[in-house]
């Protein structure tokens, strides 16, 4: 990975293409990307959305009998979402991995985070200082759902490679025990694009 992909912010990519992505992300649902995994989504409670693109997910999540927090850095991805999924039970918040300082203000202790495609647009520091952040927002027995892609890089993106081994390990050392891992295909066919989901519950008070 290049010096110049490092300087990119973790986000890039996404406002200049925002029209074309919420076509492709609107495409399939919540339950297409987790399959099984779903099955371990509390029954309803205080979710949080990190990362929720145009609020296919978090819409998802209300439908099930969330309450939301739909946290997205991207300005022309949560128009999108405003636009598209306007349930009263969707906040929306402008905020940004690893720190997520505005959400961890909220005093929110969640049932449910979500982090649908996200961990990997964070370098391996970063993801150091991101996990016990994102870890906090969870109440004790709460559940963590994601997907990280492994494959070719789009241009103008910015994301790593993630060793699943060593941060489950490190997602243990947090206090978050891993219950199943999925690995799949991309549902898009790109060349070279596979996914790992991982379903984990937290274990102690951090």
């Amino acid at each position: 990975m290049t010096d110049s992909t490092h300087r990119l912010p973790s986000n890039a990519g996404y406002a200049e293409n925002a029209d074309s992505l919420v076509l492709r992300y609107e495409s399939i649902s919540f339950e297409d990307i987790y399959g099984a995994l779903a099955a371990f989504v509390p029954e309803g409670g205080q979710a949080i959305d990190v990362g929720a693109g145009t609020g296919r997910d978090a819409a998802a999540l209300a439908a099930r009998g969330f309450s939301v927090v739909a946290v997205e850095p991207t300005a022309e991805m949560r128009a999108h979402g405003q636009r598209l999924h306007s349930e009263p039970a969707i906040t929306w918040c402008d905020d940004l991995l690893p720190d997520l300082s505005r959400v961890r203000a909220l005093g929110i202790e969640a049932d449910f985070v979500l982090m649908t495609a996200v961990w990997m647009h964070l370098t391996e520091e970063e993801r150091q200082r991101a996990l016990p952040n994102v870890t906090s927002l969870l109440k004790p027995g709460g559940r963590l759902l994601m997907s990280i892609r492994k494959g070719p890089v789009p241009a103008g993106a910015r994301m790593f490679e993630v060793p699943i081994e060593p941060f489950i390990e490190a997602a243990r050392a947090e206090g978050l025990e891993l219950l199943k891992m999925m690995r799949s295909e991309d549902m898009h066919a790109r060349p070279g694009v596979s996914w790992t989901k991982l379903a984990f519950e937290k274990t102690k008070r951090t």
